[in-house]
């Protein structure tokens, strides 16, 4: 009789064991998916942005400077996402997303502000289609990076909790990184866009 309910106490803890683990990837794999998301509206932003240096350059000829900072900082975020989307919750790539994203949002507002500059270009209706798109990529990222965070804050929780921080240990479940921004307090408004 003991043997059967020592039996017994072991298949509950290999069920409850296997529920925890599978609980852990299924926060994982949740925190993954909202970074897929982030990635998607990201990819739209940075096909967006060379149309938009494409239809300025027409009219700031000058400004030459400015639309090579754009497209640098552009192709650093593009590889910084690419990077990210591989590894999902890495500190290192968290950090640089946010870095890259946050010196394209700092060079696009620089860009917007010449823009003020030029009459005709606030009136060109390309650019009035391209920046209301640019407007709302942006809020579905702001919409998407507030969803990955979510997720990934209740992966740590979860994983951080008794009894499931034993078994995130064990089975090398790692702390994910939010997705924040790294710049100073002015740098975090967002850039004014007016044509």
């Amino acid at each position: 009789m003991a043997v059967w309910i020592f039996l017994a106490i072991l298949v509950v803890l290999a069920f409850w064991a296997m529920s925890i683990y599978n609980g852990l990837v299924a926060t994982r794999n949740r925190f993954k998916n909202a970074f897929a998301q982030i990635d998607v509206q990201l990819k739209r932003r940075y096909d967006l942005i060379p149309n938009l240096v494409e239809t300025a350059k027409g009219y700031m000829a000058h400004e030459r400077d400015t639309f090579e900072a754009v497209i640098k900082a552009r192709n650093q975020a593009v590889t910084a996402a690419q990077t990210a989307s591989g590894s999902p919750g890495n500190p290192a790539a968290m950090t640089a997303l946010g870095q890259a994203e946050s010196a394209l949002t700092g060079v696009l507002g620089k860009m917007f502000a010449l823009a003020e500059a030029y009459p005709d270009l606030k009136a060109n209706q390309n650019m009035l289609s391209l920046q209301e798109e640019l407007t709302s990529t942006e809020n579905k990222v702001s919409y998407a990076r507030q969803g990955y965070n979510d997720s990934v804050m209740e992966y740590n929780t979860r994983r951080e909790s008794f009894p499931d921080a034993v078994f995130a240990g064990m089975f090398g479940f790692r702390a994910a990184e939010l997705l924040q921004a790294t710049e100073s307090a002015e740098e975090r408004k967002a850039p004014q866009v007016k044509f």
